[in-house]
C-alpha cells in the first residue's frame, strides 16, 4: 500500500473568497500530492499567482506561486491508502498531463458553475476538484463522488484520514509522522 494526499485549501484570494460566499464552504481549492512532503503537489488553478482566470495544469508548492504569494492560506491534509498499481496509475495520469498540459485546459466556466447547481464540462478541461477526482477514478479508486464536485466533498471518501490542519505554511512533515506515530499507538491501547 502507498499514500497520496489531498489537500484542500483556501488562499482568501478574491476568487477564492467569491467561491467560498456561494459554496458556503471552509474550502475553495483541492490538489493531489504523490509524497508527504508535498513536492509533487498538482491541481488545475491559476498558472500565475496575480491572475485567477489565466489557469491551466499547475505542479503547486508551499513555497512557490500562489501559495508562496498567499502566506495565510488555511489548509486540511488528508492522505489516502491506494494499492501499489492505483499509486502508479495515477503517477502514469498526472505525468500524462503535465507532458501534454498545452492540450488540457482550465474549466473556469465549470468552476462557477457549481455555484448554480449546474455542471458544465468540456473534454480535457478541468478545475481543481475535477482534476483530482478524475485522477482518482482513472487510477481505479472507488469515490462514490458527485458529479458536481466541489473540494469539500474529497472530506467524505471513504477511509480518507485527516493528517494536518492550519497555515499551509506551517505543515512540517516530521511533525505529522509524530502525531500519526501518537494516534497508532493510541489506537492500539483502545483495542488492547
Amino acid at each position: 500500500m502507498k499514500k497520496v494526499f489531498i489537500i484542500l485549501t483556501h488562499t482568501g484570494t478574491t476568487l477564492s473568497k467569491i467561491i467560498k460566499s456561494y459554496t458556503k464552504d471552509e474550502f475553495s481549492h483541492c490538489s493531489i500530492s504523490l509524497d508527504n512532503e508535498l513536492k509533487e503537489m498538482y491541481s488545475f488553478g491559476r498558472l500565475n499567482p496575480y491572475n485567477p482566470f489565466w489557469g491551466g495544469f499547475v505542479h503547486e508548492g508551499i513555497d512557490i506561486g500562489t501559495f508562496k504569494r498567499f502566506k495565510a492560506t488555511m489548509t486540511n491534509i488528508y492522505s489516502l491508502d491506494v494499492t501499489d498499481e492505483q499509486y502508479d496509475q495515477i503517477k502514469g495520469i498526472i505525468n500524462y498531463i503535465k507532458d501534454t498540459k498545452e492540450l488540457h485546459k482550465f474549466n473556469v466556466l465549470g468552476l462557477f458553475a457549481v455555484g448554480f447547481h449546474k455542471r458544465i464540462s468540456f473534454d480535457n478541461s478541468f478545475y481543481c476538484a475535477e482534476f483530482v477526482k478524475y485522477v482518482l477514478e482513472k487510477s481505479g479508486v472507488e469515490t462514490n463522488l458527485p458529479e458536481m464536485i466541489k473540494p469539500e466533498d474529497f472530506k467524505k471518501l471513504k477511509d480518507i484520514r485527516l493528517v494536518y490542519q492550519g497555515k499551509l505554511k506551517d505543515y512540517n512533515v516530521e511533525k505529522v509522522k509524530i502525531m500519526e506515530k501518537l494516534i497508532n499507538n493510541r489506537r492500539k491501547k483502545a483495542v488492547v
